[in-house]
């Protein structure tokens, strides 16, 4: 029971280091995105495609997250990611 408990906990943190390492991809992409914008005079935020991101996650979702859940994951994260990078 032990060593199930303790690979449980192993892969939880595996997990959460994934999640970490995927959140600061997320920003080095993004900071490439808004140089690439700024330099074609575009805004940095789009609505639209902030919508169509969350659809197109919403599409992909097989749960246990529910939709509320991820609605708010993701608004979390744009708003981690406008905050991170000053927007």
């Amino acid at each position: 029971m032990s060593e199930q408990f303790d690979e449980i906990r192993r892969q939880i943190t595996a997990n959460g280091e994934a999640i970490v390492a995927a959140v600061n991809h997320r920003l080095e992409l993004v900071i490439a995105l808004w140089k690439l914008k700024a330099e074609l005079g575009l805004d940095t935020v789009d609505p639209d495609r902030e919508r169509r991101l969350r659809e197109k996650l919403a599409g992909t979702n097989a749960g246990p997250l529910s939709a509320e859940g991820l609605d708010r994951l993701v608004t979390d994260l744009l708003d981690l990611t406008k905050r991170e990078l000053g927007a």
